[in-house]
C-alpha cells in the first residue's frame, strides 16, 4: 500500500511538470516558438510586386533588386522612360526569374504581391525567466537566444546581407526578451520581441513603378 501511494504521488508530480500551463522552460520555448512560426523572416517588411521599375541612377532603391539578381532570384533590363515631351531617363525593370518563383511566397492578403522568405527562427536557450506561477492569468517575462539555421543559398550569400543587414542578425543566435501569458491553453507571447518580424530591407526597395 505504501509504495502505491508513493507511486500515485510520483505520478501526480510527472503530470504536473506536464501540463501546457505550468511555469517551465520546455513550455516557455513552445509558445515561443509558436509565436515565431507564423511570422517567418523574410526580406522585405511589407509584400512587393514584380515587375518593379526603379530610376537606374537612383543607386539606393536599386541596390537591393541588383543584389536578389546577382543571387539568380531577378532578371534586369534597362529601358528610356519619356518624361514630359523632350526629356527621357533611364530606367531599370526587375522580374522574378524562374529560380526567383520557386522561392517567393506569394502574400495571402495582396494578390499579386509576396516577398523571399528565408527562415523561421526558433529558440535555442531560455536563459531566465521572471518569477511566476501555473494559474491562468499570470505572466512572465523571459529572456532567450533565438536564430534561424538551414537558410538558402541566396539568403546567406554576402550581397544579399550587404542590401539587407537584418538577414544575418536574423540568422545569428541572439538574445531577445518576450512576455508570456498564462491561459487556460497554455503559456502565450503577449508582447513579442522588438522588431519581429524583421524584414525590413537597408534602403527603401518599395517596388513601385517609376512616374
Amino acid at each position: 500500500m505504501r509504495v502505491f501511494v508513493i507511486g500515485l504521488g510520483c505520478l501526480a508530480v510527472m503530470s504536473l511538470g506536464c501540463k501546457k500551463t505550468t511555469d517551465n522552460t520546455g513550455n516557455f520555448k513552445a509558445a515561443i516558438n509558436k509565436y515565431y512560426a507564423s511570422r517567418p523572416a523574410c526580406l522585405f517588411a511589407d509584400p512587393v510586386q514584380f515587375p518593379a521599375q526603379q530610376k537606374t541612377k537612383d543607386n539606393p532603391k536599386t541596390a537591393p533588386y541588383d543584389a536578389l539578381v546577382d543571387q539568380g532570384l531577378l532578371t534586369r533590363t534597362t529601358d528610356e522612360k519619356k518624361k514630359l515631351l523632350v526629356f527621357s531617363e533611364q530606367v531599370t525593370n526587375y522580374d522574378l526569374s524562374d529560380k526567383g518563383r520557386s522561392a517567393w511566397t506569394a502574400s495571402q492578403t495582396q494578390p499579386g504581391y509576396g516577398n523571399f522568405c528565408y527562415g523561421t527562427r526558433t529558440v535555442s536557450s531560455i536563459d531566465s525567466f521572471t518569477p511566476t506561477n501555473d494559474q491562468p492569468g499570470a505572466t512572465t517575462t523571459v529572456n532567450y537566444h533565438a536564430g534561424i539555421s538551414g537558410a538558402p543559398g541566396w539568403a546567406t550569400a554576402a550581397e544579399t546581407q550587404n542590401a539587407f543587414p537584418q538577414v544575418m542578425s536574423d540568422m545569428a543566435n541572439g538574445a531577445a526578451t518576450a512576455t508570456l501569458a498564462n491561459t487556460t491553453a497554455g503559456w502565450s507571447v503577449t508582447n513579442g520581441p522588438a522588431g519581429v518580424p524583421r524584414r525590413s530591407a537597408a534602403t527603401n526597395a518599395d517596388g513601385s513603378i517609376v512616374q
